[in-house]
């Protein structure tokens, strides 16, 4: 087996997956080293009868189960909000999910790689998933004028066991809401009830707090002008269920909202 032809193309991707499994640029980088020192010296080692990706992943959790598989705990100021999540994770559980939701592995591949059995995988990701989940819970703001929509959306949030703190149907009184109930995630329609715009009363909001923002509207084109910028989460109306859950949280595990600076 050729080590460069085979392994080259999975390094950058493993460097990646080391990296968040260690919570640490440098501790990452070093247990790849130490992979490959390994691999060098004994190249026998590999398992030549799998794929080459799954055999470097396989090998890199050998060598690092059997060094300590130490886990950093950097300084919070040098984590993203992301990795702080995955870093809260148990070891077994962080290496399940991380290698099924951030290397694409199979549930098969995932649990040859840890070797355990694929109903422990499966076990240790949904328990992960249970831990980021309840670690998300955070406070909703809806501002939606139609009352069935909004009603929909206040039951939808509530089952992923979130607070909603109110539902307001135009600018001014979404404006007061967020002040008052500091929420920690708004879904916001565009098109309110006095005429005013679900726009504006999320730039009004973003000046006094930083808070992740879902769009959910029946004129998405609107905001896809190209003239400031766009949201990263906007959803078309009528909207599925499955969809605006992803959504939630997706914006709640990568952009979280920081302490707000109302302003009274």
């Amino acid at each position: 087996m050729d080590l460069v032809k085979n392994f080259a193309p999975h390094l950058p991707f493993l460097r990646r997956y080391a990296r968040a499994l260690t919570g640490s640029q440098d501790s990452g980088d070093a247990y790849i080293r130490a992979s490959l020192a390994a691999l060098v010296e004994d190249p026998d080692q590999i398992d030549r009868e799998i794929d080459a990706r799954t055999a470097l992943y396989r090998f890199f959790h050998v060598i690092w189960g059997g060094t300590g598989a130490q886990l950093e705990a950097p300084d919070d100021s040098d984590v993203n909000p992301a990795d702080r999540r995955l870093q809260a994770l148990a070891p077994i559980q962080r290496q399940a999910f991380l290698l099924t939701a951030l290397e694409g592995f199979s549930v098969k591949e995932a649990a040859f790689i840890l070797g355990v059995s694929e109903d422990e995988h499966t076990d240790l990701v949904t328990a992960a998933h249970r831990d980021i989940e309840q670690e998300l819970k955070t406070k909703v703001l809806i501002i939606e004028d139609e009352p069935i929509i909004a009603a929909d959306l206040e039951n939808l949030v509530e089952d992923l066991g979130h607070e909603v703190t109110g539902n307001a149907t135009t600018r001014t009184e979404a404006v007061e809401m967020a002040k008052s109930t500091k929420p920690g995630l708004i879904l916001c329609d565009i098109q309110l009830a006095d005429g005013s715009s679900g726009i504006d009363a999320a730039h009004d909001i973003l000046e006094i707090m930083d808070v992740p923002i879902i769009f959910i509207t029946a004129f998405p084109e609107r905001l896809l002008t190209g003239e400031r910028p766009e949201p990263t989460f906007l959803i078309p109306k009528p909207f599925q269920e499955n969809t605006v859950k992803a959504a939630i949280g997706q914006a709640l595990f990568f952009n979280p909202a920081k302490s707000p600076n109302v302003v009274a």
